[in-house]
């Protein structure tokens, strides 16, 4: 087993990759929904982006993962959306799949060894507080368990860019306390990570935070 499959579903240490948004623009329906927003993602720390419902978070997350193309703007590097683990806001399970066949989607793809992809999934739904619910059917999970197993597919692939929409919403304060805790691991071993969060306790724990307004952004550190 290589050192890379070894790690995988660990916080383990890493090359992480800065993401530079200048200038970005995303059209629907004729409205600016992301708004000339500049934005950057740095090893080894967590940006949240904060603001109402409505005012763009999720798209700009998807265009930070390189999910979604601007429609002005630059977004560098090009390749981050084959390096990034992402938390999709609605999970983005398949639901006659079982919680582990879920978190090993993407290590399959990685072209890890049968072994190093079950160990990878075990150790990430341990991650997410999820231990006892591999061979579970993801539509059999509650809201909270599926949103943990989105968090642990992320986690396995120790990614060097974490993007997380909402992460915890649907999670009460111990299992929230667990997932950010693991989003810190994989800060704190070298990946550039950005979350989209309502709660301002998340978003004091971050190290900077991005408010979106109607699109519009305004930059301010964490207290």
């Amino acid at each position: 087993m290589t050192e890379a499959e070894r790690t995988v579903g660990t916080p383990a240490a890493r090359q992480g990759m800065a993401v530079t948004a200048r200038g970005v623009v995303v059209v629907r329906g004729g409205r600016r929904v992301v708004d000339d927003v500049d934005v950057d993602l740095v090893p080894g720390r967590i940006l949240a982006v904060t603001g109402p419902s409505g005012s763009g978070k999720s798209t700009l997350l998807a265009v930070l993962a390189g999910l979604v193309l601007p429609d002005a703007g630059s977004v560098e590097p090009p390749d981050r959306a084959a390096r990034a683990g992402v938390v999709f806001q609605g999970y983005g399970l398949l639901p006659v799949l079982t919680a582990a066949e879920n978190v090993e989607l993407p290590l399959q793809l990685r072209g890890l060894d049968r072994a190093a992809v079950r160990e990878g999934a075990e150790v990430a739904l341990a991650r997410a507080g999820l231990p006892d619910v591999p061979d579970r059917l993801a539509e059999e999970l509650s809201g909270g368990q599926r949103q943990r197993v989105a968090v642990a597919r992320a986690l396995a692939l120790g990614a060097a860019l974490l993007v997380a929409d909402e992460p915890t919403a649907e999670l009460d304060a111990d299992s929230a306390a667990l997932v950010l805790g693991a989003i810190r691991a994989e800060a704190d071993a070298g990946a550039a990570v950005v979350l989209a969060t309502h709660d301002p306790d998340v978003a004091a724990l971050c190290d900077t935070r991005l408010h979106l307004v109607d699109g519009r952004a305004t930059a301010e550190p964490a207290p």
